[in-house]
């Protein structure tokens, strides 16, 4: 099993580095300049804290926080901003789109293979044949090559958070939890970025250009968090002084999940779209739906929001004052003296039902 965990942990970040790799040696072809080779010093600090987790953790993960996907950001968003700010060849041309087609062609490898000699043997045609392959693949136009790396790169952070083995704070079903999350949360980005990039009049105004990339980047953050899933738990000795801390621990993963959405996701999506729509007139079928969309989940986030506040505020009525006004825990473990000791179970770590409305209040709570 921990050679399983090590062997997870190390394929996982080699996959994040080649990937990386990739996207610099787009930029170094497209801008025409060996420098943009040094954006792969950044992959340093991804081995840097491979080493750092086999060796302190094992391979395992972190509590409410993954490094490895974090670091994985900073070394492939930079290679993605030069590849979308590159104007120049974000159009394709037909010459370059009937090249994409001949790739699959293959006319191409059965004239390499005619024109090879035979006593070269089959190693020769193989290397001759990749070799021809990684030619024509970088004649594709960038708009191709960018929306693919785009489409890779969001793909690797849902599976790479699959594979990387889970810490001992979140279990396997919040896992799965997190990864449905980021499956339709990928698929929101995605759209974001090639329904207002690909617009012509959005793509000639370069402050617009970095204003959506901003957004994008922000969006991104929300990978490396674990969050949405997790609950803090309980804390003892918690005044009533501090009601918002005690909603938090009770509706820690709701309260974060609606925070994530209203000031990662769809929250500056909705601005930016309503900006595009407004003030430069960039309107169209699509992007008025994605807007009607945003606003729909903003009001649904906002309305979970007071529907939890209302929940915690009634079930605070049926504590005594003096619970709450003393030395007590939240409304989920119970830790007053004037609790009968059946109600003690040092072996339950999970929080008591609170009683509803129309139940009747037990005799030592009056």
């Amino acid at each position: 099993m921990k050679l399983l965990v090590l062997l997870n942990a190390l394929v996982t970040r080699l996959l994040f580095v080649l990937h990386s790799l990739i996207g610099v040696w787009r930029v170094t072809e497209v801008k025409k300049e060996p420098k943009y080779w040094l954006l792969a010093l950044l992959n340093l600090l991804l081995c840097l804290e491979t080493g750092l987790t086999l060796k302190f953790k094992k391979g395992k993960g972190y509590k409410w926080f993954s490094p490895a996907i974090f670091l994985y950001l900073i070394s492939t968003v930079p290679s993605l901003w030069l590849l979308e700010t590159h104007r120049e060849t974000q159009f394709c041309s037909n010459e370059t789109e009937q090249t994409w087609e001949n790739i699959s062609n293959r006319e191409d490898f059965n004239q390499l293979k005619e024109s090879t000699p035979k006593n070269e043997g089959a190693d020769h045609h193989i290397i001759e044949s990749a070799r021809v392959f990684v030619s024509q693949l970088s004649t594709v136009c960038e708009t191709v090559w960018t929306l693919g790396l785009h489409q890779t790169f969001l793909l690797l952070l849902i599976i790479g958070r699959w594979l990387l083995p889970i810490g001992g704070e979140i279990t396997r079903d919040q896992l799965s939890q997190l990864l449905l999350m980021f499956v339709g949360t990928a698929a929101d980005i995605l759209e974001f970025t090639s329904e207002t990039l690909e617009v012509e009049n959005v793509r000639h105004n370069h402050a617009l250009v970095y204003a959506i990339l901003c957004v994008w980047t922000w969006s991104m953050l929300q990978f490396p968090l674990d969050l949405a899933v997790q609950h803090i738990g309980c804390k003892l000795s918690v005044s009533s002084t501090r009601v918002p801390t005690l909603l938090l621990y009770r509706h820690s993963a709701d309260l974060w999940n609606i925070g994530i959405s209203l000031f990662i996701q769809d929250g500056p999506f909705l601005v930016l779209r309503l900006i595009l729509m407004s003030y430069f007139k960039v309107i169209n079928q699509m992007l008025v739906f994605f807007t009607a969309k945003n606003i729909l989940v903003v009001m649904l986030q906002l309305y979970r929001l007071i529907v939890l506040s209302l929940d915690f505020r009634a079930s605070l009525q049926y504590l005594p004052s003096s619970r709450i006004g003393g030395v007590s825990c939240c409304p989920c473990e119970p830790n007053d003296t004037t609790l009968p000791p059946s109600n003690w179970d040092t072996d339950m770590r999970e929080c008591t039902a609170i009683p509803l409305e129309d139940s009747p209040v037990p005799s030592e709570y009056q």
